[in-house]
């Protein structure tokens, strides 16, 4: 096994002496007083050489400037690289950020609201590859062996029509605003059966309807075929006149017609 080796640079000294022009690069892209003491420097490579001076900004306590100086090959004078604020040992720094996909909690969903899926989701996979027999098992539980009564077609038919009507229906803001069906959708578990054709049961954890059951045609932004839309284009409002920036003059007076001028002219209108 081949193990890397960290390539160590001696510092050029006249990169390393260069403390006051890499003071004079920190103070100009720092306000006044926020520059302090020389904390050191770190070789970077051959005659590249890093300063670092104490950040004085009571906002960013703990770090630090950091100027970097390098010299050319046969060169003497030495040149400013680069200039940033770095953290230092105890900076305070802004919590490390998570995918929004990792952040997302199960009821976080809205009207409107869009969950696009990955192509190698592990919560999905085609529909070829279900090849159980649970539809003949449920068959078996449907038509009543080893129970004692079974539901009515009445009963069904009362069912079917509150699941319909109800918030997991298709008359819903929700399923209004959604992207396609749950009939399309990959999280959507059909039930067996008579039922089998117009609901199921929602299996998307991230879903307003996770573990209820959905009737076919309703829907809701986690659709596992949901894609990001771009947002329409915004109307441009109509311009508004500014009538304070210049005076309002009368209109010039327009002789009758029928009037003649100072000269004897044709009255105006005729030829």
């Amino acid at each position: 096994m081949n193990r890397t080796r960290s390539r160590t640079f001696t510092a050029d000294q006249a990169c390393a002496a260069a403390v006051e022009p890499a003071r004079a690069a920190a103070e100009e892209i720092a306000r006044p007083g926020e520059v302090g003491e020389h904390l050191g420097f770190q070789a970077e490579g051959e005659r590249v050489v890093t300063h670092y001076f104490a950040c004085l900004d009571r906002a960013y306590r703990g770090w630090r400037w950091a100027i970097t100086v390098t010299r050319a090959s046969r060169a003497r004078n030495v040149t400013i690289s680069e200039t940033v604020l770095l953290p230092g040992a105890g900076a305070l720094l802004p919590p490390a950020w998570v995918p929004w996909s990792e952040r997302l909690l199960p009821g976080d969903l809205g009207v409107g609201d869009l969950l696009p899926t990955s192509d190698d989701d592990d919560r999905l996979a085609p529909g070829f590859t279900e090849t159980d027999d649970d539809a003949d098992r449920q068959m078996i539980f449907e038509y009543g062996l080893g129970r004692a009564r079974v539901l009515s077609a009445i009963g069904r038919d009362r069912a079917v029509h509150r699941w319909h009507a109800g918030d997991s229906g298709p008359h819903t803001p929700l399923a209004h605003a959604a992207p396609a069906q749950c009939s399309t959708c990959g999280f959507y578990w059909p039930l067996a059966g008579a039922l089998r054709l117009g609901f199921g049961v929602c299996a998307n954890e991230y879903a307003p309807d996770d573990g209820k059951v959905v009737a076919a045609d309703h829907g809701c932004g986690a659709h596992s075929e949901a894609a990001v839309i771009a947002p329409a284009s915004v109307e441009q409002p109509m311009p508004i006149l500014d009538d304070l920036g210049y005076d309002l003059m009368p209109e010039e007076s327009v002789p009758a017609a029928g009037s003649v001028d100072d000269e004897g002219a044709e009255p105006l209108g005729h030829s």
